[in-house]
């Protein structure tokens, strides 16, 4: 069993930074991939950014330039630091972790940028 717990949303102004934390428990395998996702109202789950186990990163475009994940191994913790951010970004951000062919995921945190 994982369990996924996610920590740092909140309100910001936009062209604020904001850092997210998912920190993971349970039976972990050491080869994985962490990946952080959002979902906005109304709209579909989307990946935002991944990180594999070796560092190696991918980003969706609309975020490129703009977040930074990051993972600290022996924590068993993935970060997502957000600059810049867009009335756009508001959304819940779900923290995802996969491994052994498998799915799990956070309860999510919510991020809202707003003046």
């Amino acid at each position: 069993q994982v369990q996924l717990v996610e920590s740092g949303g909140g309100l910001v102004q936009p062209g604020g930074s904001l850092s997210l934390s998912c920190a993971a428990s349970g039976t972990i395998s050491g080869i994985n991939v962490m990946a952080w996702y959002r979902q906005a109202p109304g709209k579909q789950r989307d990946l935002v950014a991944t990180i594999t186990n070796y560092g190696s990163t991918n980003y969706a475009d609309s975020v490129k330039g703009r977040f930074t994940i990051s993972r600290d191994n022996a924590k068993i913790t993935v970060y997502l630091q957000m600059n810049s951010l867009k009335p756009e970004d508001t959304a819940v951000y779900y923290c995802n972790l996969f491994q052994g062919g498998r799915n799990y995921w956070g309860k999510g945190t919510l991020v809202t940028v707003s003046s």
